[in-house]
């Protein structure tokens, strides 16, 4: 058996280590596990020679002895906020503080600040000033331009304005890290990281060199006086962010530029082969036995990714910006050797909970003509229609689910991912694919996200019309029908999304008693920095078209909007007919037999 990567100084020592040479401080317990960036990094650095320790959690109120442990790194301190943004970690829709986090041990709250990346970054160059810090992962990726904070319900700037990081490494990591890596071992300074792709940094406006062929963007101050001038900023962003070849982007704030160099190129199989491939142990560290499981590993043990990337484009995610609009995927020797080495795990029993991926059905999914992807700018590539250059096939998808079920030790596979139905052609298999996953790969209740009733809110959202759902229903009913299974469809929704009003809800609300659903899988939206829905939300402007959109800002309305998922719980109808009226939506109240 291999070791886990070292997070305390005994396990430094009994490596026989004179130094470690980088150190990743992370807001997330350990786990030793692809499904866990910092776990990902550390592989990647460790396989190329370097040695990683790893500072999960640390103490920030005390002595700030955690941050001390390893001493100065060689080479440099890595920081990220773990695998969610810690303001969506800690708090509801509605602002509550929550009481549990999925990525500590137990479960357990409070192991972790708020906005833990900035807190991170200032301590360790407050105690190590010359040692170069370099920020990633969802927080300081989805904040590296100026945004805006639903927390504080402010356009906040840059998070390299707000932290004296060096250095900030955005979207999937590893390639970028590990060139970090080898600049700062060959001697050449922080300073030479700045020519690398897929990092941003800060230098003073008389720094920032030759702008030709980069897009200067609203300054901050600019934005900060006019949500019209965010909104136009925020559809340049995401136009970059979508393409392969992007632009570098320049964003004044006072008397210094934010710049974002262009991504690295979508990965290729061989790449992402490689770093799935690397020798995680699948365990959380030992240390933290005593302690309780750590829900997150508990969710995703029995499962195995095999794609990065989504072309879906919805308005309210990051995957897309984050991972990117391309899909890099594994080859089936890679995930095929994954599937065998989690049936040799005493904590598997034969049951696959997931063989997918940001969504179940991208993989092995791109352009037929790789040289249009070159120049396309698209957020999406099904929606509003579908690309004629897309090969959406889904017979490689249906074999790879196939020859993983015929593994000695697999019992059942389920697919856990979305499944993106508005992928299905007549001439992509999609529907094949789609009985297939119903006949062998559900446990009982498949789960579809729909969203909203509304083809003005999915028109925001990004999202197909509710026919498509009605049509995915009725093949979904008749392949159970045919098939002898009592299996369930459940749909998923969103409420208070930008553009939606109380009437939407009451039409949703209307829409599910007819079709017999009580609601379970709901959300209240939530604004998190870098989507389209964000941006609305904040400018009340879209920035494709630069209309104005509605939004339904205030807390008593987003709960009113909220409250018509539960139409059916007798003790919240006073509340609902109250609401109802004072809308002058009396009519819904007979509608729903309130």
């Amino acid at each position: 058996m291999g070791h886990f990567l070292p997070i305390t100084l005994e396990e430094v020592k009994r490596l026989g280590w004179p130094q470690v040479d980088v150190v990743l401080v992370t807001g997330d317990a350990y786990v030793d596990h692809p499904s866990f960036g910092t776990a990902v990094i550390g592989r990647t650095l460790e396989a190329a020679g370097y040695h990683v320790a790893i500072i999960p959690q640390p103490n920030w109120r005390d002595d700030l002895r955690d941050f001390r442990k390893f001493g100065r790194p060689r080479l440099f301190f890595g920081v990220t906020s773990g695998a969610m943004d810690s303001m969506v970690n800690h708090y509801t829709a509605a602002r509550r503080l929550r009481h549990d986090d999925a990525y500590t041990p137990g479960g357990e709250a409070g192991f972790r600040p708020d906005r833990a990346t900035y807190v991170y970054a200032r301590i360790l160059k407050q105690i190590y000033p010359d040692v170069p810090v370099v920020m990633a992962g969802i927080e300081a990726s989805m904040r590296r331009l100026a945004h805006y904070d639903y927390w504080d319900d402010k356009l906040f700037p840059s998070i390299l304005m707000d932290t004296p990081a060096d250095l900030l490494n955005y979207g999937m990591g590893e390639k970028t890290t590990l060139k970090i890596a080898r600049l700062l071992d060959e001697g050449k300074g922080i300073a030479a990281c700045r020519e690398l792709p897929q990092v941003a940094y800060k230098v003073r406006r008389d720094e920032v060199g030759d702008k030709s062929g980069s897009i200067e963007l609203h300054s901050f101050e600019e934005c900060q006086k006019s949500k019209r001038m965010e909104a136009e900023n925020y559809h340049i962003i995401e136009r970059e962010s979508n393409k392969i070849e992007a632009s570098r982007l320049l964003q004044a704030h006072g008397d210094s530029y934010v710049v974002v160099n262009p991504p690295e190129p979508p990965m290729t199989t061989e790449e992402i082969d490689a770093s799935f491939d690397l020798p995680y142990l699948r365990l959380p560290h030992p240390k933290y036995k005593k302690r309780g499981p750590i829900p997150a590993f508990e969710m995703i043990k029995n499962s195995v990714n095999i794609h990065r990337g989504c072309f879906g484009g919805c308005s309210f995610c990051t995957i897309s910006a984050h991972q990117g609009k391309q899909i890099a995927s594994r080859s089936e020797r890679s995930i095929m050797a994954e599937v065998e080495l989690l049936t040799r795990q005493e904590y598997f029993h034969g049951v696959i909970t997931d063989l997918g991926g940001p969504s179940a059905n991208m993989y092995r999914m791109g352009g037929k003509d790789k040289t249009l992807c070159q120049r396309c700018a698209r957020y999406s590539c099904i929606q509003p229609t579908m690309c004629k250059n897309l090969d959406g096939d889904h017979r490689p998808l249906v074999a790879l689910y196939r020859k993983a079920a015929g593994v000695a030790g697999v019992k059942h596979i389920y697919i856990g991912s979305g499944i993106r139905c508005d992928l299905f052609t007549k001439d992509n298999y999609g529907w094949e694919y789609f009985g297939e996953v119903v006949r062998h790969h559900v446990s009982g209740r498949l789960k579809v996200a729909p969203e909203h009733t509304s083809a003005a809110v999915l028109k925001l959202m990004r999202k197909p019309t509710f026919e498509l759902f009605r049509e995915t229903k009725q093949r979904f009913d008749e392949i159970c029908r045919q098939a002898g299974l009592r299996y369930q469809l459940i749909p998923y929704f969103i409420s208070s999304h930008p553009g939606c009003r109380l009437q939407d809800m009451a039409e949703l609300a209307v829409q599910m008693q007819r079709m017999g659903y009580r609601l379970e899988q709901i959300q209240d939206f939530t604004p998190t920095p870098m989507t389209l829905s964000t941006e609305m939300y904040y400018t009340g402007i879209n920035p494709e078209t630069m209309e104005p959109v509605y939004v339904a800002r205030h807390p008593n309305e987003k709960k009113e909007q909220n409250m018509l998922f539960f139409y059916y719980k007798r003790e919240m109808q006073p509340k609902i007919r109250q609401a109802l009226r004072n809308a002058h939506l009396e009519r819904y109240i007979k509608m729903l037999k309130l």
